[in-house]
């Protein structure tokens, strides 16, 4: 097959794969509701949906034996889509339209929506820094601390069930500062046919995913971690994107633009375990550490810019402008520093 018939493949498989996660999602944010956590905190859960594309991904890598496509998906699903999902969610929430039932429910945050529409802002709960940014980063830095380390350089079994360790933690601190009342739910037996249906798609995407990548990587002549990082990861992220400028336009900023972080602690952690389970040695190590210490400086700097630079907890146009400057300082980083070999 031609470079061209793969790359179709490698599009028809990560659209497989997402509408697999979507059939996820339903009934995880109906678990949400029925365990009463907020939108903050349930992006932390939820994003097990969203993310599980990398997750499989993840798997079909490393049971395939290329686990440097795994990883560099991981890897750069993390750093391009935090500045790329922000930037949608403003872009969105300046178009965002509220019907007369959604102003009702809204009552007062739907005039302070409307003053920032007007002031060209994009607010954002400060929930999404304290519950789930910090102790993303804190993720980061576990990572970081089991890979770098000459002693114990690469993924290794044991950094696997550390790193399913740490989600736990990172789940619970996010489910026990965000617990509200919960809603009784009714389960059908269509939704329960759905999940199914998604999970048997998310695994047929992936595997798909992955051969496609293989082959255009072995066409173009670069390494599998290259082609994880801007073939396959971009191409991962693109369903979510959609996903977050149809969120955000429904009015649900925040939990448009904080998922980002929610998904991407699922990334790290669980899609983590199946690279560890088969021992990942690191080949390039200074692409390696470049490349995690953007997944933090992302990261950090979303956190900061919510936090300073307006009077109100979230972004005006400068402060987006200023987070996708950080991934352009990455591709300057990768090709003009002749990591990308």
């Amino acid at each position: 097959m031609s470079i061209w018939l793969w790359g179709a493949v490698l599009i028809a498989a990560v659209w497989a794969a997402h509408w697999g996660a979507e059939r996820l999602g339903k009934p995880l944010r109906k678990l949400r509701s029925q365990w009463g956590l907020t939108q903050v905190a349930g992006a932390s859960f939820v994003g097990i949906a969203a993310a599980s594309p990398e997750i499989g991904i993840n798997t079909t890598s490393a049971f395939r034996q290329v686990a440097d496509i795994g990883l560099g998906t991981m890897l750069g699903s993390n750093i391009v889509a935090i500045p790329l999902l922000v930037t949608a969610a403003y872009i969105a929430s300046r178009k965002a339209q509220l019907g007369e039932a959604d102003q009702a429910e809204a009552g007062e945050d739907f005039e302070s929506h409307r003053r920032h529409r007007q002031q060209r802002f994009m607010r954002i709960n400060r929930e999404a820094v304290t519950t789930q940014t910090i102790p993303y980063l804190g993720i980061v830095a576990v990572v970081a601390l089991l890979t770098i380390p000459a002693p114990w350089r690469g993924l290794q079994p044991i950094d696997g069930w550390i790193m399913l360790a740490v989600y736990l933690v990172y789940l619970a601190q996010a489910v026990f500062r965000g617990r509200q009342a919960g809603q009784q739910t009714r389960w059908g037996k269509g939704e329960i046919e759905m999940a199914v249906a998604g999970v048997l798609a998310l695994a047929i995407g992936a595997y798909f995913t992955v051969i496609a990548t293989e082959n255009i990587v072995s066409a173009i002549g670069i390494s599998e971690i290259i082609g994880g990082l801007f073939i396959t990861a971009p191409m991962a992220m693109l369903p979510e994107l959609f996903a977050t400028w149809s969120i955000a336009r429904s009015g649900q900023i925040t939990a448009a633009s904080a998922s980002a972080i929610g998904d991407h602690a699922v990334t790290m952690t669980i899609a983590f375990f199946p690279l560890a389970l088969v021992t990942v040695p690191v080949n390039n190590f200074p692409l390696f550490v470049v490349n995690l210490a953007f997944v933090a400086l992302v990261a950090a700097a979303y956190a900061v810019l919510i936090h300073w630079g307006t009077p109100e907890h979230g972004f005006k146009l400068w402060q987006v402008l200023a987070l996708d400057s950080v991934y352009l300082i990455y591709l300057v980083a990768i090709f003009l520093g002749g990591l990308a070999v």
